[in-house]
């Protein structure tokens, strides 16, 4: 009797029968697996090439970024009647301009401030030397450790160019990238009304010519309305910061204020840089080590309020971003192409991020138990044509 049981009196639950995936969805499952192991690959390789290739392909990068920044000026001046040609040359002037006058408000006085580098430097080791005395028993364990290791090796020290030497060396390969990116970016943009009617008209589908033009609007829109705001925000801080080091009495609170607006552009890495330059200053040109800990005391708070309460107000859920994406970033571009990498990071990442949100993004995590890599399946949209 209970071999006759029926199967309606059974409680267990009805699992679904494992249907076994179509020859098509099979062979969409293999493309997109080598479309994965392929993007890992060049992700991999790319960062060699690029650093190799470095006097190629960052003016290009540089100049595609301040393509996308300055086109919506270029086309506010030409909206106002001003030929094509004058209208990329007088964004591309306002530009380099405005670069000009940031580097000279922070080299300038840091030049002046050169000569006094060896009397900071030897105030900071008086203050280290203050502090070590207050902690000799560090010292001392440290003396009984290598003690009883018995590490007598001798260290060979090898010469190294000076910087003056070094700043030589690098000045023609950085004067070439600089004259390439400008000379690419005025191209760029003088060329940014044909690249529009290309994509628009010699597509063969409406929708391919919709979908185009939506996703050049949105990542000329997001790259620079931030680029804009961000650089807004870091002016007030720069101005802020100038104001609080003329009021402690430092030197050249114009660089200082410059110097905090520049590394603000840099996420995380920037801000800590600064942090670090204004201790060491402050320790380099105060009687005490409290009184030379303040100026970077008042910038970490400044830094503060300013990334947690001022910039996600005016930014909003736009242009917010992973943190690890941005650390990610960094490290990446940072690694290949040094500070200037490191600047431009953050306008390639969302590039690519606003490129993707049209293009689709990828399911990496779900295609790794069975979902497809895409959240739109491809069969659907052949089925539905």
């Amino acid at each position: 009797m209970t071999a006759s049981r029926d199967k309606s009196d059974t409680h267990e639950p009805d699992l679904p029968d494992p249907t076994p995936l179509t020859f098509a969805a099979q062979e969409v499952r293999l493309i997109s697996a080598l479309v994965v192991l392929l993007a890992i690959g060049l992700f991999l390789a790319l960062p060699f090439v690029l650093s190799i290739g470095s006097v190629v392909f960052l003016p290009l990068v540089a100049g595609l970024i301040v393509t996308i920044i300055l086109s919506p000026l270029a086309d506010k001046l030409a909206y106002w009647g001003i030929p094509n040609f004058l209208a990329s040359l007088m964004a591309l002037l306002v530009f380099f301009a405005v670069l000009a006058l940031a580097l000279t408000a922070v080299l300038t006085p840091a030049i002046t401030l050169y000569d006094e580098i060896p009397s900071m430097a030897r105030q900071v080791g008086e203050h280290f030397n203050d502090l070590q005395m207050t902690f000799a028993w560090v010292g001392e364990l440290n003396r009984q450790l290598a003690a009883l290791s018995g590490d007598g090796s001798q260290k060979v020290v090898l010469a190294s160019p000076t910087m003056l030497e070094q700043l030589a060396l690098a000045t023609p390969t950085v004067l070439l990238e600089v004259l390439l990116t400008f000379l690419l970016a005025f191209f760029m943009i003088e060329a940014r009304v044909r690249l529009r009617r290309r994509l628009l008209l010699e597509r063969q589908q409406v929708g391919s010519s919709l979908k185009a033009a939506r996703a050049m609007r949105e990542v000329q829109d997001r790259v620079a309305a931030y680029i804009l705001t961000v650089g807004l925000i870091n002016t007030g801080v720069g101005v802020v910061v100038a104001l609080g080091a003329w009021a402690l009495g430092m030197d050249a609170p114009v660089m200082w204020g410059g110097l905090a607006a520049l590394l603000n552009f840099v996420p995380y890495v920037g801000p800590l840089l600064m942090v670090v330059l204004l201790g060491l200053f402050g320790l380099g040109s105060a009687e005490s080590v409290f009184l030379g800990m303040i100026p970077a005391a008042a910038y970490f708070g400044l830094h503060t309020i300013e990334a947690n309460v001022v910039t996600p107000s005016v930014l909003g859920a736009r242009f917010t971003m992973n943190p690890v994406a941005i650390l990610l970033a960094l490290s990446y571009f940072g690694w290949i192409w040094g500070v200037v990498g490191a600047l431009l990071s953050v306008p390639i990442l969302l590039t690519l991020t606003a490129l993707v949100d049209h293009l689709g993004r990828p399911n990496f995590i779900g295609f790794l138990f069975g979902e497809p890599l895409f959240a739109t399946n491809v069969l659907d949209l052949q089925a539905e044509d």
